[in-house]
């Protein structure tokens, strides 16, 4: 058997096909390492993003509890000594008039 030998283009021409054949296989394996790393940090962030809805939430809803009229009203009553208007300290003004 007789083994044929390769000239040094046709060498030359071979290990740089293989080495960008590498370089291509390289590029889409770190591109979908990318891909996947991405969805995980999307994910993550989407799930912060609606613990953060729910905490909103829950503090629009304790600041509704907190600036109710009744509580308000309880407190300017009870701890400011705070009272109704007399009749002499209302100043009603009349919309309807024309300038």
């Amino acid at each position: 058997m007789v083994r044929k030998k390769f000239s040094k283009k046709e060498i030359v021409i071979g290990v740089s096909l293989t080495l960008f054949a590498l370089l291509i296989l390289s590029m889409y394996i770190w591109h979908q390492t990318e891909s996947v790393s991405l969805g995980y940090d999307t994910a993550e962030l989407e799930l912060r993003v609606t613990l953060l809805e729910k905490e909103v939430e829950k503090l629009e809803t304790r600041k509704s509890e907190l600036l109710a009229l009744e509580r308000v009203e309880n407190i300017a009553r009870s701890k400011l000594a705070l009272s109704d208007p007399k009749k002499e300290q209302l100043v009603y003004e009349d919309i309807n008039k024309e300038r």
